[in-house]
């Protein structure tokens, strides 16, 4: 064909100009997706947030915070022992994760580089990062209810330790390889030994990140209830010194309040959720808030 007919010259003229213009429709028709997509997810959020503030709030008074839960048909109470009990499961749980995921993720970063063992721990803790919390439940309370006899809250602590610990260890993990190796180098250089170099060195230039990791799992554990259920389960009153027995938590008492025939109950349901939404909202602003040094680095 000759390329000097006008006819091939017009159209291989138009042949960009047509690709062109389905590239720009292609491009509005994906924006106009996202945009529709962002403000469905907007207006679902908005509308679970708004119903919980304001079915909340109705359900806030001082006594929330002074009396323990009532008894079935009982009027008035608040839920101060749930309160407790939920910060002393947390308490447990974030104590004894912190460790274990710390020194784990460090042997990560720092000593089984490229090592077999640093891969199985790494599969390892990717399962258990998305292993569903009540099977975690169900496990603990094979170890440990059953033999036990009873529920009880170092059962519940446990089973949330396990929940945060792969949260701490991809974490510091993650921070620690964010050091640079020059001061690694550094630090050897003048004498110090490995374990000297993680403390004074890795330790404090990924501080900041490794504390957000722990914030990070302990807003994780805050409002789980599936493993408490297995676990801590829940009680209506104050409990012991030896956490034996049912220990009143937030979460799992939000699920049977909300399902009870009482109104209070109900809305004591109502004020406990947000109560956890509030808490789990600041952890997780104090986090971003603990990164920021971290990333202008």
């Amino acid at each position: 064909m000759d390329a000097t007919n006008p006819l091939v010259t017009r159209a291989s003229e138009l042949r960009p100009t047509r690709i062109r213009s389905s590239r720009r429709v292609s491009d509005r028709l994906l924006r106009v997706f996202c945009l529709v997509a962002t403000v469905l997810g907007a207006v679902v959020l908005g509308s679970i947030l708004l119903m919980l503030i304001v079915e909340g709030v109705r359900g806030f008074s001082l006594t929330l915070f002074t009396e323990a839960t009532p008894g079935p048909g009982s009027e008035g109470g608040g839920i101060a022992n749930a309160i407790l009990g939920s910060l002393v499961l947390t308490g447990i749980g974030i104590l004894v994760a912190t460790p274990v995921g710390l020194m784990a993720g460090t042997y990560l970063a720092e000593y089984g580089r490229g090592s077999k063992l640093a891969e199985v721990i790494r599969f390892l803790n990717d399962i258990l990062l998305s292993a569903p919390s009540i099977l975690i439940g169900l496990f603990v309370y094979t170890l440990m209810v059953r033999p036990m006899g009873t529920y009880s809250g170092w059962a519940g602590g446990v089973a949330l330790a396990i929940i945060a610990t792969p949260v701490i260890v991809r974490t510091t993990e993650d921070m620690m390889r964010l050091v640079p190796g020059t001061l690694r180098e550094a630090g050897a250089a003048l004498g110090a030994p490995p374990s000297k170099v993680i403390r004074s060195v890795t330790w404090r230039a990924a501080s900041a990140g490794i504390v957000t990791g722990i914030i990070l799992a302990l807003a994780r554990i805050a409002g789980e209830t599936a493993p408490l259920l297995f676990t801590a389960l829940n009680n209506n009153s104050w409990f012991g010194a030896n956490l034996m027995g049912g220990v009143a938590n937030l979460p799992v008492m939000i699920y049977q309040f909300a399902l009870s025939p009482y109104p209070n109950w109900q809305a004591l349901a109502w004020a406990g959720a947000l109560l956890i939404t509030m808490t789990i909202l600041a952890l997780s602003i104090v986090a971003r808030f603990v990164i920021k040094p971290q990333r202008a680095r």
